[in-house]
């Protein structure tokens, strides 16, 4: 009776899943709307799975569910970023002063680590390796941080962030500037100096909002003199 119970958690989850990377990928781009019946057949479903997928979906801000209007990719405006980054500046400026505080040893070997792949990844201009080391950098904070509740709440945040067209990286010398502004912030909690090292966290979260301003309005199409 157990196996029966846990086998369609498990299908929607992958649903979920499925969906999600696609939203991520703007193969589902922001104002879709979503197809459940095609999509129910393309993955060979009935649409009871697929409908629990999307709650799933709606309760991360990925999806909006619309009352007799169906079901939406979520549109992410830029007020809509600048408030996230607020909140989230907040948030991931708390969990780099708890770190600065407890670390134990081992565990800021293994932020100067991360941090030295950061290093190595911008010096070849691998923007995806420097991607994931960036993130890696950022959720080792978290876990070291050791609130699960600020971590959950950065989670669903930096995943509403990931529906927008741009990414921070692509802005031009954001990388260079996200190295030097990970080199003060790891400084800062090496020297055990909390609230400096909760300050440089915000200004980094801020300086990524910045950069994703300025892709948004060199994207915007210019007027024909």
């Amino acid at each position: 009776m157990s196996s029966s119970r846990i086998a369609p958690v498990a299908l929607y989850q992958e649903v979920a899943e499925r969906l999600r990377q696609r939203i991520y990928a703007h193969d589902l781009a922001p104002g879709t709307w979503i197809d459940e019946q095609a999509l129910a057949e393309q993955y060979g479903i009935s649409r009871t799975p697929l409908r629990e997928a999307l709650k799933v979906l709606a309760s991360e801000g990925l999806v909006t569910l619309k009352p007799r209007r169906g079901c939406y990719v979520t549109e992410i405006s830029e007020r809509d970023l600048d408030e996230i980054f607020t909140v989230l500046e907040m948030l991931e400026g708390r969990c780099a002063s708890e770190t600065a505080r407890r670390a134990s040893k081992a565990e800021l070997a293994r932020l100067e680590e991360i941090h030295a792949q950061l290093e190595e990844a911008a010096v070849t201009h691998d923007i995806d390796g420097f991607f994931e080391a960036n993130q890696a950098f950022h959720q080792t904070v978290q876990g070291i941080g050791d609130n699960r509740w600020l971590t959950n709440v950065i989670a669903d945040l930096r995943k509403v962030i990931k529906l927008s067209r741009h990414h921070s990286l692509f802005s031009e010398g954001r990388l260079e500037q996200s190295l030097i502004e990970h080199r003060s912030i790891l400084a800062a909690i090496l020297a055990r100096q909390s609230e400096l090292a909760e300050k440089r966290m915000r200004e980094h979260i801020l300086g990524g909002r910045a950069a994703l301003k300025r892709i948004g309005q060199q994207a915007q199409p210019r007027e024909v003199a």
